[in-house]
């Protein structure tokens, strides 16, 4: 949920739901070793509740495209053709230094050779260049491709 309320790059380096569970449950395992405070029963049940809600939201996202919507990150396309999509960008909260950084280091010598610059899911940038003469391109399924592939 973190990275759809937060952004994608708020929570890069992999910050997923599984993650901060994974984090959380570390926590929790530290209190009941640690914590004279708080029983045994009193922390196997906070496990127990953890997952159990993270059950239910995967098992809810994978079924209603709602709640997907709000608990998953979509990749994001931030710029095609040579020309920066200025309402994705400050959506995402991404800076145009960031996308010619990402295509710096994806090392493409020309502007000519990038497609698109993609905002992924995990907060990493990918750099597409121009499809080849196949039908399909790798930025099907990216929000904000407009869905031409000449």
């Amino acid at each position: 949920m973190s990275l759809a309320l937060f952004g994608t790059l708020v929570t890069a380096s992999a910050l997923t739901n599984e993650t901060a569970v994974t984090v959380a449950l570390g926590s929790i395992m530290a209190t009941i070793l640690l914590s004279q405070d708080v029983a045994l029963v009193q922390g196997i049940a906070a496990f127990a509740v953890l997952i159990l809600l993270q059950l239910v939201v995967t098992w809810l996202s994978v079924r209603w495209p709602a709640v997907r919507k709000v608990v998953k990150a979509e990749p994001t396309l931030l710029f095609y053709r040579g020309q920066f999509l200025p309402d994705a960008m400050t959506r995402q909260r991404v800076l145009e230094a960031e996308v010619w950084a990402a295509i710096r280091e994806s090392g493409i010598a020309s502007i000519d050779g990038v497609h698109g610059v993609v905002l992924e899911t995990d907060g990493t940038f990918s750099v597409v260049q121009p499809p080849g003469d196949g039908p399909q391109t790798p930025l099907l399924n990216v929000n904000g491709f407009p869905g031409d592939q000449d």
